[in-house]
């Protein structure tokens, strides 16, 4: 592709440089970056990262300059081929599953064999016998067999007990067959099925004597239909339950929740993954509005300041740095969620194969001692997700808009309960007279205590309509959403004050960057609560007029004292350029010069040179290559 003329090549951006600006931003705040990336992922994790990029960025088949211009085939084709070549590099570097997990964050862009490095071995790993882990998983480590994890049905999705896909027990032969009786029984929206796998866990409803027993643009989504296909006894996953070959009787889980492991896995995750994916728009974002400038500040001295930076303008604070604060928020939970699910496994280990017992009479938490835990993170998991996920996507479109109409450029491309959930309860019936009016404006700890006192008074109201009012389920439904909202805005909330609160995280951290970490918490807390305001002033958590205050006075203030640090704040998420793969999130500020670098030498539609006049039948010119749409009306006269 041709370059620009030498005069173009040497044209600057008009001062000051994006890349000063960006300096003069860092140069204001003294927050210890290095000490608070650190903080957030290790430097462990940091130098393994860096280890990573360097071997991903040696390769040119993960090469990025191409990446917004390609079509859906070549996108495809392309993830394809870095799929290969990174599962190739992970056997010859011997890489552990969190480096493999690493490498697929920096390429940023979801290839057709991560639902196998996900869901599908997860599944295998955690509800797999040691026979099955032979026979299946060795083989699926080894990528011999390439999985996907079919549950989502045309039909029906998170409704497992809807599901409509059946697998009968043949006592005969001993043998399952699966079978799709209808068309929206259609396994769909399977990420990697499409092209990808060659094996799939199915979810499906089993049946022993007629009864049922319940127990992306580079990901090829595909479909799944069954037609009475036989598969034998040993292709049922059978840690938790299964059926007794013999007798055809079916041993249940100890606890339904035990059939949830992958999801409440990957839920899990998805609350940390949220909060990484905002942070890489707010990092964009956040960037490219300190390089920017737009009008004059018509409160400033003199009338030659030149354009303010669109990160001076509270109208764009309010916006971006409450994002900023919850894509910590979403850190923090992802983190305790994960805690808590490895937490569980362990306990859980060593249970396998004990499910029948219970028909000896052990009780459930007798055989399986994590299953309250682990009910509590599927029932928090949903929740969570949800919010989390909801918070990055809302979140990412407020930094596009942020960012004005060059974004595109840019390449920003069920009711929760705890063990907390009954004290909480307690507490606010013994109290309901009382009234609470909690003092949210000094205190973290009724800062937080209000979060829980409002989703206390929702399952309160929700008992109450059901039970006193006799409501039908489906009357309560938004009911039930604002409650598993609550609890998860609550959760979330909590976990933030609790990180802070740890000896460990006041060891790690200096005074000022631990006080600066304490504003993101409040910022976080008190936007939250306005936005939330009527159901916290209903509940009698807060007033009026402490919901008046903490517009006006609390979080105006917080947007003051943490703007300075706006820039250092991303820097610490450590997000490589190349990573970013962004001309507005540029480290160096080199904004304008990349976006015109891009448009100019990288787009592959300068080399065609169209005819543009409606009468000539030609729509490319220039001894350019026809293709069966580069002529019109061939055999027709104009």
């Amino acid at each position: 592709m041709p370059s620009n003329p030498d005069w173009v090549q040497n044209l600057k951006p008009s001062g000051p440089q994006g890349s000063d600006l960006l300096q003069q931003e860092r140069n204001q705040s003294n927050l210890d970056v290095d000490k608070l990336a650190e903080f957030l992922f290790t430097k462990e994790c940091l130098d393994r990262q860096d280890n990573l990029l360097n071997i991903l960025r040696a390769e040119k088949v993960f090469e990025k300059s191409q990446n917004y211009f390609n079509g859906r085939n070549e996108r495809i084709l392309d993830a394809l081929s870095r799929a290969k070549r990174l599962r190739q590099l992970s056997v010859q570097h011997a890489w552990t599953q969190e480096e493999y997990q690493m490498a697929n964050e920096l390429i940023s862009e979801p290839t057709p064999y991560g639902l196998h490095a996900s869901m599908f071995l997860v599944t295998l790993r955690d509800q797999g016998t040691p026979e099955q882990h032979k026979l299946f998983l060795e083989k699926a480590q080894k990528y011999e067999y390439i999985g996907c994890y079919a549950q989502t049905e045309l039909g029906h999705g998170s409704n497992v007990r809807g599901l409509e896909t059946t697998a009968t027990w043949n006592q005969e032969d001993r043998t399952f067959i699966l079978h799709s009786p209808h068309l929206t029984a259609s396994k769909w929206w399977i990420g990697s099925l499409g092209r990808t796998a060659n094996h799939a866990v199915v979810m499906a409803q089993l049946k022993i004597n007629g009864k049922p027993k319940f127990g992306y643009n580079t990901m090829d989504n595909g479909f799944l239909l069954l037609n009475r296909v036989k598969v034998p006894h040993v292709n049922m996953l059978a840690r938790f339950s299964s059926v007794d070959p013999q007798t055809g009787k079916y041993l249940r889980p100890s606890s339904p929740s035990l059939v949830y492991g992958t999801l409440t896995y990957v839920r899990s995750t998805i609350v940390m993954q949220a909060g990484s994916v905002l942070a890489r728009g707010v990092t964009i974002a956040t960037r490219y509005c300190a390089v920017r400038r737009q009008f004059q500040d018509r409160d400033a001295e003199g009338s030659d300041t030149g354009e303010n930076q669109v990160l001076n303008y509270t109208m764009v604070q309010i916006r971006l740095l409450p994002l900023l604060a919850a894509t910590f928020a979403l850190h923090f939970t992802g983190k305790g969620m994960m805690v808590l699910y490895h937490e569980n496994q362990k306990r859980m280990e060593g249970d396998a194969g004990k499910a029948s017992d219970t028909d000896r009479g052990a009780g459930p938490e007798e055989l399986h001692p994590g299953t309250d835990l682990l009910a509590d993170l599927h029932a928090t998991s949903c929740g969570l997700k949800a919010l989390a996920s909801t918070t990055a996507a809302e979140g990412l479109e407020v930094c596009r808009r942020a960012c004005g109409e060059l974004s595109a450029r840019s390449v920003l491309q069920g009711t929760a309960a705890d063990n907390d959930t009954t004290r909480i309860l307690r507490h606010f019936l013994a109290r309901q007279d009382m009234g609470a009016a909690f003092d949210v404006l000094t205190s973290d700890t009724d800062l937080v205590a209000a979060f829980a006192w409002r989703t206390a008074f929702l399952i309160f109201e929700a008992l109450k309509h059901r039970d006193e009012d006799k409501r039908s389920w489906n009357s309560l439904l938004v009911d039930f959403w604002r409650l598993s909202t609550a609890h998860s805005q609550y959760l979330v909330i909590k976990n933030f004050h609790a990180t802070l609160d740890d000896p460990m995280t006041k060891s790690s951290l200096d005074p000022e960057t631990l006080s600066l970490l304490h504003k993101l918490f409040r910022l976080h807390a008190l936007h939250t609560l306005e936005r939330e305001a009527s159901e916290f002033f209903a509940s009698a958590a807060t007033t009026v007029r402490q919901i008046q205050l903490a517009h006006t006075k609390a979080v105006m203030k917080l947007l003051e004292e943490i703007r300075p640090h706006a820039v250092r704040l991303v820097d610490a998420w450590r997000f490589p350029d190349w990573q970013l793969d962004s001309s507005l999130g540029r480290y160096d500020g080199k904004v304008y010069e990349d976006m015109f670098y891009r448009a100019s030498e990288l787009n592959p539609l300068n080399q065609v040179t169209f005819d543009p006049y409606p009468d000539s039948g030609i729509l490319v010119r220039r001894g350019e290559r026809e293709t069966s749409r580069q002529r019109v009306g061939r055999d027709s006269k104009l």
